[in-house]
């Protein structure tokens, strides 16, 4: 049986500063981000599986996802846990606003990296992850592909 690459879209609004940068990112901003999620494996053969054909369905990909990182990241505002923009943090939580305190400077490159690493524990052990690109703007985005970190 042949390996097939399916890929499934999501897109999320999520804000962000980038401490230390020595551009406008260093200001709190948002990004409508968009996220391609490409897999890797055998459709299934068996006639009497329901999801016969199927590398996965879409919808338990879409679960996956959602779970660990849409519904997680959607309307949030991440922040570096290690630089002082902790303070700003704690004062929006106080103010009811969704924060995120990561260990990592939130960049697409950074933030698709955590990614992959939240979305290859919830795959069926059959299913791999090949690759993730994480869209910021219209004309630039951040890939990260399975043959690179192997």
């Amino acid at each position: 049986m042949s390996n097939i690459r399916i890929t499934k879209q999501f897109s999320f609004e999520t804000g962000h500063a980038l401490y230390g940068y020595d551009g406008k990112c260093k200001n709190v901003h948002g990004h409508s981000y968009r996220l391609d999620v490409t897999v890797i494996g055998n459709p299934i053969t068996d006639t009497t599986n329901v999801k016969f054909g199927m590398v996965i369905d879409f919808g338990d990909l879409k679960t996956i996802v959602k779970q660990e990182i849409v519904d997680v990241f959607d309307h949030a505002t991440v922040f570096n846990k290690n630089t002082p923009h902790v303070e700003l943090a704690r004062e929006l939580e106080k103010r009811g606003h969704n924060v995120l305190l990561v260990d990592y400077q939130p960049t697409s490159e950074m933030m698709v990296i955590d990614f992959a690493q939240k979305i290859k524990k919830h795959l069926p052990s059959n299913i791999k992850l090949h690759s993730l690109k994480l869209q910021e703007t219209a004309t630039s985005f951040a890939e990260w592909y399975a043959s690179d970190n192997e």
